[in-house]
């Protein structure tokens, strides 16, 4: 396939340009900064708020896959800008464009719009894509981890150190993303399903406890840490600290307290993949191990 990638130079969509060199597909790919050349890529400069940029990223392409977005900002304008404006732009320029198979991720916040900024911002750009009149297939990830993901590295070096302070009682799912990369591509494919949401994960049936999760980092990483459960007020309170002395770069924000907070992030087996299209394949004990040691070769851990 000829395929046109959004955030291709994050943390998942550089993976899926990995997994989809290696399946033999050719990749354009939108980015704001100059790239190095590859084989099978061509880099398009541009942004999804410059329409000019977005015609060269589709032009004879057979499938768009929207990864950009915003996962942390500072205010509802910033994810208004980067999930809901961005995705209209990509929507805008595929039907201008003519390239009708456009695969959008999504997230399980878009489950609870109300919940947060970032969840409604995603449960937006949802609507979006269901009103396009595309052939579009919406994929809600649970949290993603990896190698070179930043969010769950901070986990990791908790778990290296013996402690890990945990949000209160709850459930998660979790996919390595390099399973991710391959459902995008399955999407992606002409032949594939279209006007589906789908909720993905590692097969874990009901997902894990907040505890059993900080245990098999632990194991990654080659420790029993203490798990302490935060109470819900002193993480909301943290994260008014973290805002406070770190302004637009704080990591942990209100916004993320509520998230986290939240005690179902199991993906629902009732909206999973179609039987046959596409099945993970990385167990997670194992990916956390691969990950930890690549954080390692990395001098990140």
């Amino acid at each position: 396939m000829r395929l046109a990638i959004t955030g291709g130079t994050g943390f998942v969509g550089s993976h899926l340009i990995d997994v989809a060199l290696s399946a033999g597909h050719e990749v354009r790919a939108l980015t704001r900064r100059p790239q190095p050349e590859r084989a099978g890529v061509t880099w398009i400069a541009g942004t999804l708020d410059d329409p000019a940029s977005l015609d060269p990223l589709i032009d004879d392409t057979d499938a768009i896959i929207h990864v950009a977005g915003t996962i942390n900002a500072p205010d509802a304008a910033g994810f208004q800008k980067g999930n809901v404006e961005g995705t209209l732009a990509m929507l805008a320029a595929a039907t201008a464009g003519g390239t009708r198979r456009f695969v959008h991720v999504s997230s399980l916040a878009a489950r609870e719009p109300k919940l947060s900024l970032y969840g409604g911002s995603k449960a937006k750009a949802e609507e979006l894509v269901k009103g396009s009149g595309l052939d579009w297939s919406i994929v809600r990830p649970p949290a993603v981890y990896g190698p070179g993901d930043k969010e769950t590295l901070e986990l990791f070096k908790m778990a290296k150190l013996g402690v890990m302070l945990m949000p209160p009682r709850g459930r998660l799912s979790l996919i390595h993303v390099d399973d991710l990369a391959r459902l995008l591509l399955a999407l992606a494919a002409d032949e594939a399903p279209s006007t589906l949401v789908i909720e993905c994960d590692d097969g874990r049936p009901n997902g894990w406890t907040h505890r059993e999760f900080a245990a098999a980092l632990g194991q990654a990483v080659g420790t029993s840490p203490k798990i302490v459960s935060t109470p819900g007020p002193l993480l909301r309170l943290a994260a008014r600290a973290d805002t406070l002395f770190r302004g637009r770069k704080a990591k942990l924000t209100p916004d993320r307290a509520a998230y986290f907070l939240h005690r179902d992030w199991v993906v629902d087996s009732k909206v999973g993949p179609p039987p046959g299209l596409w099945q993970p394949q990385i167990e997670t004990l194992a990916g956390l191990k691969d990950t930890a040691a690549w954080y390692r070769q990395q001098g990140w851990l």
